[in-house]
């Protein structure tokens, strides 16, 4: 009843503020209107989503009823409508879906069966199992924890950070890793799309031999000028497009592949025995290393607040409710393609799996017994999937860049401006792609420290923001995963930096393979 009685109370003052504002307000009246940030001449207008604005009528009635309690507001209005994440808050449970499963599926998803060799039948989908439900577990808590205070929304991963542990040691803990998961997965996508561009040519003139094909770097550049250009595209609402191509190419690819390894005969000598290894740090190391590559199978936990902070929200329908709708789709969809991919691929090729994963047995074994057709059009699917998810991974360093911006300057950035960091980070990665070809062999070490992002943080965040009580359940739980999620995190670095010294890197600068 006193809910009711305040809505009743809301409605009326709304109107009685109308119609004073409509009675005083001259129709030029411009001030308190958030400035719009102006749009490239670059950018699609059919894609690009409206500005954030706000008319003088509209934002006295709002501050009422932030007052009151009765809507959720923002850090700040005029910023967060001048950012790319935050600018257009017009998303719906079937944009989070799209951009949920781009982000949620990788390349590193076709090395789960090697993970299999070390770990056997059941010990291997045991562990993909639990890690699957862990890190849904920590995307809950992320859902939840976005309006964990009435009134405020936590759209960025670093920010929510810094609001539970503090402005510095938030910072501390969260920035490397969130700033590598973007920007170092730009630099991935760029040697695996550059590549699988590369592949995808050879395989469809292969038999064209007065054709001569680019270079490795030359495909590089064909893949960075692409992404370069989608990016143009002003928001992340405005990409949801981009988003659902890219989540059609991975389910696709995915399918493609294990479903062709399975219906196809099996190569001789497969066999599932467990491989014995020289020794028992090196037994251990391999066991790290498997878990590893399940752990890093799953990914986005860094962009799911992002996702989240472009939906409309309110005390009637907050946005944890079309965010989690979105997010169990997804990963009811990633679930299907990854386990299937696991365990059929594993069945298919055994102790026999190259390092490259079911993406290169399939081009050893199958390769001369497979249409050219099928396979150069899963080497495309990679490389359209690559191009899509590069739109997503990097606009939260688009939007860190324009915040520093802003929040100097106190005004948007202009399309100018916008334009030419984007074409500036493009620039950037695809040049530490071809300085560093061999970062993908650091992706254990650095990876291990980004782990935490995904299953330590967002439990120790819970504890530190909704403070449960203590050995309730849900305290124990999140001190457990938390805890565990730490100690896992240093296992994996250390098992890293213990290969890297015992079997050695290949450390060549500017010799892309």
């Amino acid at each position: 009843r006193k809910y009711i009685m305040e809505s009743e109370l809301v409605v009326e003052e709304m109107k009685n503020i109308s119609t004073t504002i409509s009675s005083t307000s001259s129709p030029h009246d411009s001030n308190n209107i958030i400035p719009k940030t102006p749009k490239s001449p670059f950018s699609s207008k059919i894609l690009t989503s409206p500005l954030a604005s706000a008319s003088p009528i509209m934002k006295k009635a709002l501050t009422y009823m932030e007052e009151i309690g009765h809507l959720t507001k923002l850090h700040d209005p005029a910023q967060d409508a001048w950012l790319p994440i935050t600018e257009s808050r017009s998303g719906n449970a079937y944009y989070a879906a799209f951009h949920t499963l781009c982000s949620g599926i990788g390349v590193q998803a076709l090395l789960l069966p090697l993970a299999f060799i070390t770990l056997g039948w059941i010990w291997g989908i045991i562990s993909l199992s639990l890690v699957f439900m862990w890190q849904l577990y920590t995307l809950w808590l992320l859902i939840q924890l976005h309006e964990f205070t009435p009134g405020i929304r936590n759209s960025r991963y670093l920010g929510l950070s810094m609001a539970a542990f503090g402005e510095k040691l938030g910072k501390i803990l969260a920035l490397f890793p969130t700033m590598y998961l973007s920007g170092g997965t730009c630099v991935t996508l760029i040697m695996i799309g550059g590549s699988t561009m590369k592949i995808f040519f050879q395989t469809v003139c292969a038999s064209k031999s007065h054709i001569t094909t680019l270079s490795t770097i030359e495909w590089y550049i064909v893949f960075t000028v692409s992404a370069i250009v989608l990016a143009q595209l002003p928001n992340l609402n405005s990409i949801a497009g981009i988003s659902l191509v890219g989540s059609i190419s991975a389910v696709t690819y995915c399918t493609l592949t294990w479903v062709i390894s399975v219906v196809k005969e099996r190569p001789e000598g497969v066999s599932f025995e467990h491989v014995e290894n020289t020794s028992d740090v090196a037994t251990i190391c391999a066991i790290l290393n498997a878990l590893g590559m399940i752990v890093f199978a799953f990914r986005g936990h860094n962009l799911v607040l992002e996702i989240q902070g472009t939906m409309p929200s309110s005390l009637k329908n907050p946005s944890h409710v079309p965010m989690w709708k979105g997010v169990k789709f997804s990963y009811s969809i990633i679930a299907l393609c990854l386990f299937p991919l696991a365990i059929g691929g594993y069945w298919a090729y055994g102790n026999l799996m190259p390092n490259g994963g079911i993406l290169s047995a399939l081009d050893k074994y199958h390769g001369e017994d497979t249409s050219k057709v099928i396979l150069g059009t899963t080497s495309l699917l990679v490389a359209i999937h690559c191009l899509t998810s590069f739109q997503i991974y990097a606009m939260p360093v688009f939007d860190n860049w324009e915040c520093k911006y802003t929040s100097k300057k106190k005004k948007p950035c202009p399309w100018w401006l916008r334009t030419g960091l984007r074409v500036f980070f493009g620039c950037l990665t695809f040049f530490i792609s071809v300085a560093l070809p061999f970062l993908p062999s650091l992706a254990g070490l650095i990876g291990g420290i980004a782990l935490t992002v995904t299953l330590a943080y967002p439990c120790l965040m819970w504890i530190m923001i909704k403070k449960p009580n203590r050995y309730s359940p849900s305290w124990f739980v999140n001190w457990s995963l938390g805890l565990f999620g730490l100690v896992l995190s240093v296992l994996l670095v250390s098992g890293a930096i213990w290969t890297i010294a015992t079997q050695g890197m290949d450390v060549h600068f500017f010799k892309t393979q």
